[in-house]
C-alpha cells in the first residue's frame, strides 16, 4: 500500500533503517562466526565457501548501509522538494516510497536468503 501520509511514511522509513540496523548487527556477528569456524577449516573446498561468504558479508553490509543512506536521504525529501506544476508532494512521496520499499524488500530478501545459507554452511562444516 502506498501511502501519502508524510508522517505515516517517516514512521516506516524509521522502522526500516531500524531493521536495517539489526540487520548490520546480525552480519557482524555473522563475520565473527565465520572466523571462527575457519581458524578450524582445511578443506579447500570449504576455505572458498569462506572466502565466498566473506565477501558476501561485505557486499551485503555496503548494502544496508546505502539503502539506510537512500531512506534517510529520501525521508527528507517532502521538505526539500516544492510541488511543480504537473507533480504534487503526494506524487513525489508515492513514487519514492514505492521505488524505496521494493529495495527494501529485495534487500530484506537477499539478506534472508544470505543468512539460511550461511547457517547451512556453518552446520556442514561442524
Amino acid at each position: 500500500m502506498v501511502t501519502t501520509d508524510t508522517p505515516q511514511f517517516t514512521e516506516e522509513c524509521n522502522a526500516w533503517r531500524e531493521a536495517l540496523r539489526s540487520h548490520r548487527e546480525e552480519f557482524n556477528r555473522m563475520k565473527g562466526e565465520l572466523l571462527q569456524a575457519a581458524a578450524h577449516i582445511t578443506n579447500k573446498d570449504a576455505l572458498k565457501d569462506v572466502e565466498h561468504y566473506e565477501n558476501q558479508f561485505e557486499i551485503q553490509l555496503a548494502n544496508i548501509h546505502d539503502l539506510k543512506q537512500s531512506i534517510k536521504s529520501f525521508n527528507r525529501t517532502p521538505g526539500h522538494h516544492p510541488a511543480s506544476a504537473g507533480d504534487t508532494i503526494n506524487g513525489i512521496i508515492s513514487s519514492g516510497y514505492e521505488k524505496i520499499a521494493a529495495e527494501y524488500q529485495q534487500l530484506k530478501q537477499t539478506l534472508h536468503n544470505l543468512k539460511n545459507d550461511f547457517q547451512s554452511f556453518l552446520v556442514n562444516c561442524s
